[in-house]
């Protein structure tokens, strides 16, 4: 019990005295305009420093995302088709295909795919 006690002290003592030195090594600068504003070299920044961001590129992104899922569901397909029954395996990966392909015309049709400046 005596061991249990004082190992439970000397990790209470270990962790207050780093807890104390981190407080005392990590004291913050006085925050001025020059460390706040955004660096260019040396240079005052001519033009924002945030751009307006492209809401084309967003939804390409998301795009991008929904398919490498879906190629991630189709890849164990190709697994699972020695130990499935054919006949369900082709329904569901036509199925399957068919809301890719209808979701891409609808993407294709709605103009999300063009690139617009």
């Amino acid at each position: 019990m005596l061991k249990i006690m004082s190992s439970m002290i000397l990790s209470l003592i270990i962790t207050l005295t780093l807890m104390a030195l981190c407080t005392i090594i990590s004291k913050t600068m006085k925050a001025d305009r020059e460390k706040s504003s955004p660096f260019e070299c040396g240079f005052d920044p001519k033009a924002t420093a945030r751009m307006p961001f492209s809401l084309q590129f967003f939804l390409i992104a998301v795009l991008f995302l929904i398919f490498d899922i879906e190629m991630v569901i189709i890849l164990p397909m190709v697994v699972t088709l020695k130990i499935s029954d054919s006949y369900k395996w082709m329904i569901t990966v036509i199925m399957f295909m068919t809301v890719l392909l209808m979701g891409l015309y609808y993407e294709w049709k709605m103009g999300m795919l063009e690139w617009a400046y």
